[in-house]
């Protein structure tokens, strides 16, 4: 009798075509294409406030949670990790920042904590798609909760 395969844990960028057979540098290409379409993606959200006091709400942290969760644990954190060196380059990625930019003097500021959740949420969530706890919509929706618990935590 022949042993049975389990499959590996998959992302949705995990199955995404070209994959199989794909050389390092091909596929640390397009890892660095999708962490940068990610960034831009994070800091778009950024920008879509909601009024509530006393302190705005924005799209950030669903965008973070959903991009690590498409993108697992590594490229997921990449990405915002990535989005976070862009702010601390003066890029204006965070919610509430003008159009130059403050760098890191907003990182330091209240929000520092958001933005370092933002970091640990991306790993966890992305983790726990890995071990397909983004199959159901209600582990998936225990992840997001978890996640968000893990950005207000820090």
């Amino acid at each position: 009798m022949m042993p049975t395969m389990t499959p590996k844990a998959t992302t949705l960028v995990s199955i995404l075509p070209g994959l199989p057979g794909a050389t390092p540098l091909s596929r640390l290409i397009r890892d660095a294409g999708l962490a940068l379409a990610g960034s831009v993606l994070i800091a778009l959200s950024a920008k879509i406030q909601v009024p509530f006091w006393p302190v705005p709400m924005t799209m950030q942290t669903l965008a973070v949670i959903v991009l690590a969760m498409a993108f697992g644990a590594r490229l997921g954190a990449a990405t915002v990790a990535l989005c976070l060196f862009e702010g601390a380059l003066g890029l204006p990625v965070f919610a509430g920042t003008p159009e130059k930019g403050i760098g890191l003097a907003y990182m330091a500021g209240p929000t520092g904590g958001y933005l370092a959740g933002f970091l640990a949420a991306a790993w966890f969530a992305g983790w726990m798609a890995e071990k397909e706890w983004d199959r159901t919509v209600l582990k998936a929706a225990a992840v997001n909760a978890l996640a968000t618990g893990i950005v207000f935590l820090l």
